[in-house]
């Protein structure tokens, strides 16, 4: 074997460095617009020639793009390792890079939020044209007593919790027995109630406005909800309302109030593919989802219907103290039905005369 020289050496050597290097050296006619932010390289070059013509194979076609996808990564990749990096975990871990800000503005994924619907006060103030003089007030203040942050309101708030506190003042005004701490209970559960039901009925209003329609939290309704109101009352007889006697100036009740005709209507068992579809993916959707439909009609009832049972046991407690303290008075001595009154009629019923 014959002795090489130096420049073939060198020659040699340069091929091999050359042909290591052709692996991460890539050559465009149009250089690439990257963003690296997003990890994007957009290629404006044209296509190669085997992937735009016609008939060429399937095979030949796929193999083209692969080295076309495979040079612009490496070009991307090269402006990954242009970026300043440094090592993780002081040094002992991998390479890391900060990325720069993304310059391209990528769709959404989802949609854009609906807006909050505008709750009573802030429609009266649109309305009326008012506007806020002061600033919102922030959710933070500072607490004397703990030395430090707490919120407003709510749990842990700043001042303690007036609940809590082992002594209560009893007003003049007040009866000296009362029990100001189950008075303090009672009212806390009333303004708890209160605001639930406020909210309700928020809710109602801004649900599409048709809930808010069938809802009379306050007890006030115009004529036409009270003709609604009367005559469903009145078909809710045994006699689906034939024989029940009608108010006077009572207009004639429209058929479709009573309710007469069909009560049930049964959905064939045959033929209707669409609408059996339509409501087997109702309620798969419905099992599905993880927040339950809310009922606003039966939650507000539910609300007054509690209230309106609370009123009626602490009426019947006071007519039960009130019985209980005029029974009290009759046994006294001075009382109404004493020993004397009795006495008196006794006497009074001697005095009849004889026939």
């Amino acid at each position: 074997m014959a002795a090489l020289s130096v420049e073939e050496l060198l020659a040699r050597a340069e091929e091999r460095e050359a042909e290591t290097q052709r692996s991460v050296t890539v050559h465009k006619e149009l250089d690439l617009e990257f963003d690296v932010g997003n990890l994007l390289a957009v290629d404006k070059n044209p296509a190669p020639r085997g992937v735009a013509r016609e008939g060429a194979p399937a095979s030949q076609r796929e193999g083209l793009l692969r080295a076309l996808a495979r040079d612009n990564t490496q070009l991307l990749v090269g402006q990954l390792w242009a970026l300043p990096s440094e090592r993780a975990e002081g040094g002992a871990g991998p390479v890391v890079a900060q990325l720069p800000e993304p310059t391209t503005r990528l769709p959404r994924e989802k949609p854009l939020p609906k807006p909050r619907p505008l709750t009573r006060w802030e429609q009266f103030a649109k309305l009326k044209g008012i506007r806020p003089t002061r600033k919102k007030r922030g959710t933070l203040v500072w607490d004397e007593e703990a030395k430090e942050w707490r919120r407003r309101w709510g749990y842990k708030r700043a001042g303690g919790d007036p609940s809590r506190d082992w002594l209560l003042e009893v007003p003049d005004s007040a009866d000296p027995f009362e029990d100001q701490f189950a008075k303090r209970r009672q009212e806390k559960r009333e303004k708890v109630a209160r605001n639930e039901l406020n909210r309700l009925r928020n809710l109602a209003r801004a649900h599409r406005g048709g809930a808010a329609q069938t809802l009379h939290p306050t007890g006030h309704q115009d004529r036409a909800e009270l003709g609604r109101v009367a005559a469903l009352a009145r078909v809710s007889t045994a006699s689906r309302g034939r024989f029940q006697p009608r108010l006077p100036k009572e207009p004639p009740t429209p058929p479709t109030v009573t309710g007469r005709g069909k009560k049930r209507q049964f959905k064939p068992l045959l033929g209707d593919l669409e609408g059996e579809k339509k409501r087997q993916l109702e309620l798969a959707r419905s099992l599905s989802s993880k927040k339950a439909p809310l009922d606003l009609t039966r939650a507000v009832n539910k609300q007054l219907r509690e209230e309106e049972a609370e009123a009626a046991s602490a009426k019947g407690k006071k007519r039960g103290q009130r019985g209980k303290r005029a029974r009290r008075q009759q046994l006294r001595p001075g009382g109404a039905k004493g020993k004397r009154g009795g006495g008196a009629a006794r006497t009074g019923g001697g005095k009849r005369k004889k026939k």
